[in-house]
C-alpha cells in the first residue's frame, strides 16, 4: 500500500511507486536484482490461453469488445493524490461497471455457470495502479462459484495478487484465519484460484473470494429494511485510514481514550516505549454494513468510543466500567471485575483469532485498513463488539520488511509507517495485552491452532499449489512478467522477496517464511 504522507521522501516514493524507504531488510545479504529481463514474456500479439489446470471465468461485455474498464480505471480517491504531486498526470477514469455475461467452468470442462448476467468494474484502493487491477463482480442474480460451502451470492472478488510473486499469501491467509475463526464460529472468505478471461483476451490468474459484507454466510448480523432508522440492528465496520473517503453518513472517528498513551507489546511487559494512536494520521471507521439515520450513525460512533474506553480502562487503570441499558453511555462499577467489563462489551475469542491471525502474518497495512470489526444490535444479536473478516494479506508473510526472518512481535507493537514516515500502532490488537489473563487466551487458541495441524496444512497447500498449478502460473507470467519486470512496487519488497524470479522461487520463499514464523510463535505462545 502506497499513500499520500507529509514527509517529501515519501512523496518522491510514491511519485516513483516503489513504495516505502525502508523496506529492505538488513538481514538480507544478497543484492536486488532491478535489471529488467523478458526471458519469457509474450507480445501482446501472441495468443494466450487458460492452462486447463484452474476453473476458468470467462466475461464477456455486451456492448464492446475493449477492455478499457479494466485496464484504465484508477480509484478516485488515488488518483487525486497522485495528481497533487505528479505535475501534468492525466486523471484516469475513475472504476466503472460494465454490463456482461459470465459463465464459469471447472479445470475438467464442467460448467460451474453456464450463462450469467452480471457487472464487472475495477475494485480497491493503491492496488488499481498497477496493469493488472483486482475486479469486483456483481451478478444480478445469486449465483454458486463453488466456493464459500457453495452458498450463492451476487457479489464476489477476483484480487489480482500483482505484487505477490507466489499469488499464494492471501490464500494461505485465509486458509489459517478460516480455521481458527471458525473454530469460534466466525467468519472468513473462502478462496479458489482461478484463470479469468475477458472479451477473448486471456487476463492470467486472480483469487477469487467473497465480499466483506453482511449476510448469511458471510457478515452474519441484523440488516435493516431499507429507510429503517432505529438503532437496534447489526454494524460492520473497517478500521480505515480511507474513512475521510466515505460520505459523512458511512464514516466516523473516535478519540482512543482521548488519544491515551499505549505500551507496544514486544513480548515481555518491560517496553519503556509509548505510543498515542492519532498523534499522526488517524485512523477512522468505515460503516460496510447499510445505515440510514444519523441516529444510526451517531450511536455506533458513540458505542465505539465507549467499548475502547472500557478496554482501555481495564487494561491500564484496573477499573471496570458498563454500559447503561440502552449503550449510550457507560458508568465505573466494582459489581463485577475489569476483565469481566471487557468480555461483557468485547468477544474476546475474537479479538484473541484475530491478534494470532495478525501476528502470525505480518501484514504492512495493520495499523491502517482492512481490519474489520461487528456488533450486532438485533433481537438475537450478541451485542459485543466482535472481530472478524480479515482481508489483504498482499503485503505479508515476508513480502515486505515486517519480521522479515520469521521472529520477533508485530501485531500489537510499534508498525513502521508503509512509506517510512512515523510509527503507528492498531489499537484494538494492542490494548488487551498488558493483561496476563488475556494473554493466556491467546496461548489456549496459539495451542490448539498447531496442535490442529493447520500451519503445516498450509505449508503443504501452499508447495503442492506451487507444483500442480504451475502451468497457470506460467501462463500468468507470460501474460504480466511482472515477477521480472516488477520495477513498479520492488521497492516494497524484502530483498528475498524481489529476487524471486520464478513463481516456484517464491512459493518456496513464501513456505520457508511461513514455517519460520510457526516455528517462532509457537516458541513463545504455545502451553
Amino acid at each position: 500500500m502506497i499513500r499520500p504522507y507529509k514527509c517529501l521522501a515519501a512523496l518522491l516514493s510514491a511519485i516513483m511507486l516503489t513504495g516505502c524507504a525502508n523496506s529492505q531488510p538488513a538481514t538480507d545479504n544478497e543484492p536486488i536484482t532491478t535489471e529488467p529481463d523478458t526471458t519469457g514474456t509474450v507480445s501482446q500479439s501472441e495468443e494466450l490461453a487458460p492452462s486447463g489446470v484452474l476453473p476458468v471465468i470467462d466475461i464477456n461485455t455486451l456492448d464492446t469488445d475493449s477492455l478499457d474498464f479494466v485496464t484504465e480505471p484508477v480509484a478516485q480517491h488515488v488518483a487525486e493524490s497522485i495528481a497533487s504531486w505528479t505535475p501534468g498526470y492525466v486523471m484516469p477514469p475513475a472504476p466503472y461497471y460494465k454490463e456482461c455475461s459470465l459463465s464459469m467452468n471447472g479445470a475438467d470442462g464442467s460448467s460451474i455457470i453456464t450463462s450469467a448476467d452480471a457487472q464487472v468494474k475495477v475494485r480497491g484502493n493503491w492496488t488499481t495502479v498497477y496493469d493488472k487491477k483486482p475486479l469486483r463482480i456483481k451478478f444480478s442474480e445469486k449465483q454458486n462459484v463453488g466456493i464459500s460451502s457453495g452458498e450463492s451470492f451476487k457479489n464476489w472478488l477476483l484480487l489480482a495478487e500483482y505484487k505477490d510473486g507466489s499469488m499464494l499469501r492471501n490464500k494461505a491467509s485465509f486458509n489459517m484465519a478460516e480455521s481458527i475463526l471458525g473454530s469460534d464460529g466466525l467468519y472468513c472468505t473462502d478462496s479458489q484460484l482461478v484463470e479469468v478471461v475477458i472479451n477473448g483476451s486471456y487476463q492470467g490468474v486472480y483469487l477469487l473470494c467473497d465480499m466483506q459484507q453482511t449476510g448469511s454466510g458471510r457478515v452474519d448480523i441484523t440488516e435493516p429494511e431499507k429507510n429503517y432508522t432505529g438503532t437496534d440492528i447489526g454494524y460492520f465496520m473497517e478500521f480505515d485510514g480511507y474513512y475521510t473517503q466515505e460520505d459523512y453518513l458511512r464514516s466516523f472517528d473516535i478519540t482512543y481514550a482521548d488519544n491515551a498513551p499505549l505500551v507496544p507489546f514486544d513480548g515481555s511487559d518491560n517496553s519503556k516505549k509509548k505510543i498515542h494512536p492519532t498523534d499522526d494520521e488517524p485512523v477512522g471507521y468505515t460503516i460496510k454494513s447499510d445505515i440510514y439515520s444519523q441516529q444510526q450513525h451517531d450511536f455506533i460512533a458513540s458505542y465505539m468510543e465507549n467499548v475502547y474506553r472500557i478496554m482501555y480502562s481495564a487494561a491500564y487503570d484496573d477499573s471496570a466500567y458498563v454500559f447503561s441499558d440502552d449503550f449510550s453511555t457507560i458508568q465505573e462499577t466494582t459489581d463485577i471485575t475489569p476483565r469481566e467489563a471487557v468480555e461483557m462489551a468485547v468477544n474476546t475469542d475474537s479479538l484473541a483469532d484475530m491478534y494470532i491471525i495478525s501476528e502470525l502474518t505480518c501484514d504492512a497495512d495493520i495499523y491502517w485498513s482492512s481490519f474489520f470489526m461487528d456488533v450486532d444490535f438485533g433481537s438475537d444479536g450478541d451485542k459485543r463488539l466482535t472481530f472478524e473478516a480479515p482481508w489483504d494479506f498482499d503485503s505479508g508473510l515476508g513480502n515486505k520488511d515486517r519480521c522479515a526472518d520469521g521472529t520477533g512481535f508485530y501485531a500489537g507493537n510499534i508498525v513502521p509507517d508503509v512509506n517510512g514516515c512515523g510509527e503507528h500502532i492498531n489499537p484494538w490488537l494492542n490494548v488487551m495485552l498488558r493483561q496476563e489473563w488475556f494473554r493466556d487466551i491467546v496461548r489456549q487458541k496459539w495451542t490448539d491452532a498447531w496442535e490442529s495441524g493447520i500451519f503445516d496444512d498450509t505449508v503443504r497447500m501452499i508447495r503442492s499449489d506451487s507444483e500442480t498449478c504451475s502451468a497457470a502460473f506460467d501462463m500468468n507470467y507470460k501474460r504480466w512478467n511482472n515477477l521480472v519486470n516488477n520495477s513498479d512496487f520492488v521497492g516494497e519488497l524484502t530483498k528475498k522477496a524481489a529476487n524471486c524470479r520464478t513463481h516456484q522461487e517464491a512459493a518456496d520463499y513464501l513456505a520457508e517464511w511461513l514455517e519460520a514464523r510457526v516455528e517462532f510463535l509457537n516458541s513463545q505462545w504455545h502451553e
